[in-house]
C-alpha cells in the first residue's frame, strides 16, 4: 500500500476528528503504521475543524499531511479553504450540498455524496454523518478491511448504537460504489457517442 494522507474537514460537532481516529485505528488493526492529528478554529463547536491521518506500511517519519491523497469536506467553508492546497491526484469526497466548481471536477475524482441527507433521512440520526463518511472514505481508498473498520467503529460509538452505526458505515461504502458506478456508465456512453 502506498502512503495515504487523509484530510477531513468540516465544522466542530460534525464528528470529523472522530472519523479520522476511527480510520487510523482500523488501519492499525490491519497492521499499518498510523498518525492522527487535529486542529479547531477559534470556536470549537460550529467553527471550522480539520483532522488528518497518515497511513503507511513503512515507518512514518513526518507526522504532518503535506500532500493529501484524499480530502473530505462536509461544509462549503471548509471545502473552499482546503481545496486550494491539494494536488491533481487528490480524491475529493464532499457532501452533495457543497458546490464544487467545474475546474475542480475536471482535475480531480470528485465523489459528491448525500452524506448529511442520508444521516438524517436514511439512518435517522444526523450524528451518523461522520460514520457514513468513514465508510465512504474507506471504500474510496481501500484503507482497512471491513472487519477492522467495523471493530474500530464499535470501539468509539455509544453503547446501544452499534446497529445504527454499522448501517451508517455500510451506507457510506454503498454511496461510493453507486457514485463510481454512475461515472463508469457515463464514461461508457461518451465512448459510444465519440
Amino acid at each position: 500500500m502506498a502512503k495515504e494522507q487523509l484530510r477531513f474537514t468540516g465544522s466542530g460537532g460534525q464528528g470529523v476528528i472522530l472519523g479520522t481516529i476511527i480510520i487510523a485505528e482500523a488501519a492499525y488493526l490491519d497492521g499499518k503504521n498510523v498518525v492522527q492529528s487535529q486542529s479547531y478554529g477559534p470556536e470549537a463547536r460550529g467553527g471550522m475543524c480539520k483532522a488528518e491521518t497518515i497511513i503507511d506500511d513503512e515507518k512514518i517519519t513526518y507526522t504532518k499531511v503535506t500532500d493529501p491523497t484524499l480530502l473530505l469536506s462536509l461544509t462549503q467553508v471548509s471545502f473552499n479553504k482546503y481545496v486550494k492546497d491539494i494536488d491533481r491526484d487528490t480524491i475529493i469526497v464532499v457532501d452533495d450540498s457543497i458546490n464544487v466548481p467545474a475546474r475542480v471536477r475536471e482535475r480531480h475524482e470528485v465523489l459528491s455524496l448525500p452524506i448529511i441527507h442520508s444521516a438524517k433521512e436514511v439512518i435517522k440520526n444526523p450524528m451518523a454523518a461522520n460514520i457514513i463518511s468513514v465508510g465512504a472514505v474507506n471504500e474510496a481508498l481501500k484503507l482497512a478491511s471491513v472487519k477492522s473498520l467495523q471493530e474500530a467503529v464499535m470501539n468509539h460509538v455509544p453503547k446501544g448504537t452499534e446497529e445504527l452505526n454499522t448501517r451508517a458505515m455500510r451506507l457510506g461504502a454503498k454511496l461510493v460504489k453507486l457514485a463510481r458506478g454512475e461515472r463508469e456508465e457515463e464514461h461508457q456512453v461518451q465512448k459510444k457517442e465519440a
